[in-house]
């Protein structure tokens, strides 16, 4: 499998790294087990000679320009975390070079994948329109706004969808190779998963901070203040709007819009995070649950399951580590 990593100014040290890694490492585990030959022949590309990532190291890349055909092009995270510096970054002369070549890779019916930020690439490139994705939580409100012709699902943690592969927040690096790897050989996958440590995780959704995202639109930070305040008491779409002088029907909308969810699912989510602190410092459960608003400990073991995969004593024993 041919594969070319498509470098940039500034990309996120980390993910260009996990994604080399990765597929050397798979690589070597193959040549162990009796391969004829490497089973990936990966590339560092850009649309400059050189580039300098975000942590000032310099080095030299293939040009995208005289690229042969690969089998699929992987796009690592600038590393612009806060919206204004994306935004910007979006907008560099060589981040639009990269995304000419972009669309013209897709064209060609060649592989595009991208976890992180990258996936801003693609979705700026129109290559998400229409179809399904997923990226880096903590931007997920700024990519609702950008581009409301994407069907974003931030809580997992890989996507496919036409012909685009999309993965989730920094570390989504990992699983993002750890796909591609697995699209040659399962078991190899399986393999280098166990020696780089990597854990199975089908969704970022238990890395969601709640607050975190609700900073990025004004009304909705204040929904998640009175949210917090009103947790014991129960959810009330009406008595929240009327709280925030706003219609309901406008809390809903600006509710889905920026973080794709309604205030109830929103206010639930709270809810399961403050438990979850509560739980893992070893508080009475019955206690807690009252002070969540769930009507007893049996409630809140199933909803903690449900919603984190885990139950009270792995919360406990990972707060112990």
């Amino acid at each position: 499998m041919k594969l070319c990593v498509l470098a940039l100014d500034g990309a996120f040290d980390t993910g260009i790294t996990a994604l080399l890694d990765t597929f050397a490492t798979a690589n070597e585990l193959a040549l162990l087990q009796g391969a004829a030959s490497q089973p990936f022949d990966v590339r560092l590309v850009g649309v400059r000679r050189r580039i300098r990532t975000a942590m000032g190291f310099s080095t030299t890349v293939e040009p995208a320009s005289a690229l042969g055909r690969p089998d699929w092009v992987v796009v690592p995270a600038l590393n612009a975390k806060q919206p204004a510096s994306l935004v910007e970054a979006l907008g560099r002369r060589d981040v639009c070079e990269a995304k000419d070549h972009l669309r013209a890779w897709h064209a060609e019916g060649i592989g595009i994948a991208a976890a992180c930020i990258g996936t801003f690439l693609l979705a700026d490139a129109g290559l998400l329109d229409h179809g399904e994705a997923t990226t880096t939580w903590s931007l997920a409100p700024l990519f609702r706004q950008r581009y409301p012709a994407v069907k974003l699902d931030d809580s997992r943690m890989v996507i496919t969808s036409r012909g685009v592969v999309t993965a989730g927040a920094m570390m989504g690096h990992l699983d993002l190779a750890l796909w591609l790897v697995r699209q040659a050989s399962p078991e190899l996958a399986a393999r280098v998963a166990r020696l780089m440590l990597v854990d199975s995780r089908s969704s970022q959704a238990q890395y969601i901070i709640p607050d975190f995202v609700a900073h990025a639109d004004p009304l909705i930070a204040r929904f998640e203040r009175w949210s917090r305040e009103h947790l014991a008491q129960g959810f009330s779409l009406q008595a929240s709007a009327d709280a925030l002088h706003v219609h309901p029907r406008t809390l809903q909308r600006r509710m889905e819009a920026v973080l794709g969810k309604s205030p109830l699912a929103f206010f639930q989510d709270l809810r399961i995070e403050h438990a979850k602190q509560l739980v893992s410092s070893g508080g009475d459960l019955d206690g807690i649950a009252q002070e969540v608003g769930y009507a007893d400990a049996s409630t809140l073991r199933n909803l903690l399951r449900r919603k984190l995969g885990r139950g009270v004593r792995e919360l406990r024993a990972e707060m112990m580590r």
